[in-house]
């Protein structure tokens, strides 16, 4: 039944949680059908089926198909009406009251009449709510809430225990939807090369010990997992990944001796537990240096005779030796090797090319390097509040098409992860920024994907996976945005609420002015925004302190030179 509910609840995030009930007992026998897949088989006919009989259900049931607008997907034909469902697949659809955890009174009596079973309210609200969550991630927390709501339902004080035990299952959560998301914007966007280098890369880094063809395999595998994952068939992907842990601890002994605490557990925890392991104990490759993919004659032939294995092969063998370096850093180091390969291979003498090959690869790690220090510098000598405003006005410039609110999310996603990461060593420095900076600019580029922002953005999110983050550092002033002209008014909004409003609140009001004004005068002098922002500070505070506030703002927003001359 969980199963069921976890295919059925992400499509459906409009249908009560009554509605969803109705169309899983309805998939039930499709879905026992499916769930007796035996080991390594491939998913049967019943597993697909279950799909388009899912959505048939939909498409006939006119009420449903109006409260989640599918009718468009309705009217086309069964292959593109999955993909086009797909598209309307949204996160963070509203979130039940029930799951605040001010209202643990509630949470508990639900519990105790046992009407409705915890366990299963939360594997339909956050399945709604997080509808790119893989289903197995979900019936694992599902567990983990279940146990915490039984519990803390026998303390004294719930609302305090509540935030104990259920902020970190929400954490997590909202950590792993956004790499899951990710992950499958990647198998989306770009060729089944970068998706499956992806996966060859995490595992390596995982298990460096383990030999390249188990490497090479278990990435295939795990690409179609979250292929399978990212369209939607929860049945078959919970069975999917049950079937790989199968595996996983069954060659544990040569993959991984970071893997046995977690083979002992029972599912669902197994399965996110090597995921979330640490990274095996890097072995000792001295005596196998990577020169055999730059001093050796042979090179071409095996990159023009094999060019998918032969490169997979540099990945695996790059990845063990760094694993100290973030995914998209060794994937930028791949992609210029390939480039080098490409161009020597045609030359007289291509050992002389591709020989240089080390070098290469140690200025592309070392030019990432300096990017993040460089961020990470610039935040420690402006502090944290000037930090984010210097960012404002970067990528207000970058997009300017973006609303103000947008780009303080944005910005506030990128001040937090250098708050998070440049206290860090600088090896964990490097990894942490460029991990944040994936997801991040990801979540950036499905919002073009969405609406398109401009076209130097869509190149940087289209043209290279690796050097994506690169490409949005470099970018400059959007040349092509004429901003609407606006009033005074429309650029700065003074209230008296400001002088109740919290700090927060305070700096949102400053960054959406100063997001306002380089729209306006993009190419204006940095000290004229910063006098602005000071006159603003000023200005607040002046008037906060007036006997009638109100009118002070009123009076001084005439005079305040929202605009340059």
């Amino acid at each position: 039944l969980s199963h069921v509910q976890l295919f059925v609840a992400p499509w459906t995030e409009k249908l009560t949680y009554e509605e969803v009930q109705i169309i899983v007992q309805e998939l039930l026998d499709l879905a026992e059908k499916c769930k007796s897949l035996k080991s390594h088989e491939l998913p049967s006919e019943s597993c697909h089926q279950l799909m388009t009989t899912f959505l048939e259900h939909i498409c006939n049931n006119e009420g449903m198909a109006d409260k989640r607008v599918f009718s468009d997907c309705c009217n086309i034909n069964k292959t593109a009406r999955h993909k086009c469902f797909l598209l309307h697949k949204k996160d963070d659809a509203g979130y039940s009251e029930i799951f605040q955890i001010s209202n643990p009174e509630q949470i508990c009596e639900m519990d105790k009449e046992n009407q409705v079973p915890v366990k299963d309210q939360y594997i339909y609200e956050t399945s709604r709510k997080h509808p790119f969550v893989y289903g197995p991630s979900i019936l694992t927390m599902s567990v983990c809430y279940e146990t915490a709501v039984q519990s803390c339902c026998q303390e004294e004080n719930k609302t305090e225990c509540f935030q104990t035990k259920l902020e970190p299952i929400r954490k997590y959560v909202r950590e792993i939807s956004l790499r899951h998301h990710h992950l499958c914007e990647i198998g989306i966007k770009f060729n089944h090369r970068v998706a499956t280098a992806v996966e060859l890369v995490l595992l390596t880094k995982k298990q460096p010990k383990a030999n390249f063809s188990e490497i090479a395999k278990l990435s295939m595998d795990i690409k179609n997992l979250h292929q399978i994952c990212c369209e939607g068939n929860a049945v078959v992907c919970v069975l999917g990944r049950s079937q790989l842990m199968d595996y996983i601890c069954s060659k544990q002994a040569i993959l991984s001796s970071k893997f046995t605490p977690c083979c002992e557990m029972p599912e669902p925890f197994r399965g996110e537990c090597i995921i979330n392991s640490e990274n095996d104990d890097k072995p000792d490759l001295s005596s196998l240096p990577l020169r055999r993919f730059t001093e050796d004659q042979s090179v071409c032939k095996q990159f023009t005779d094999k060019q998918d294995f032969f490169l997979q092969r540099f990945l695996y063998e790059y990845s063990r030796r760094h694993p100290e370096l973030a995914v998209p850093v060794i994937l930028r180091v791949d992609t210029v090797y390939q480039s080098l390969l490409g161009k020597c291979c045609k030359l007289e003498n291509p050992l002389e090319c591709y020989s240089h090959g080390e070098g290469i690869f140690q200025r592309v790690v070392h030019e990432s390097h300096e990017r993040v220090k460089n961020q990470c510098d610039l935040r420690e000598k402006l502090g944290d509040s000037n930090f984010h405003d210097r960012l404002i006005v970067l990528y207000t410039k970058k997009a300017p098409q973006l609303s103000a609110q947008e780009l303080i999310v944005l910005t506030n996603n990128m001040a937090a992860a250098t708050a998070k990461c440049c206290p860090l060593n600088q090896e964990r420095q490097f990894v942490c920024m460029e991990d944040s900076a994936k997801l991040i600019l990801g979540a950036l580029c499905r919002r073009h994907e969405a609406e398109p922002i401009n076209a130097a953005v869509g190149h940087c999110c289209d043209d290279s996976y690796a050097f994506r983050k690169p490409c949005f550092d470099d970018l400059q002033v959007d040349g092509t945005y004429i901003s609407p002209p606006l009033s005074c008014d429309q650029v700065i909004s003074l209230k008296e609420d400001l002088c109740k409003a919290p700090e927060e609140e305070l700096q949102t009001e400053k960054r959406k002015l100063l997001s306002n004004l380089v729209k306006q005068k993009p190419n204006a002098a940095e000290m004229q925004f910063q006098s602005i922002i000071v006159n603003f500070a000023h200005l607040v505070e002046i008037c906060c302190q007036a006997e009638k506030s109100e009118t002070c703002f009123q009076e001084e927003v005439s005079l305040f030179p929202c605009l340059f001359s």
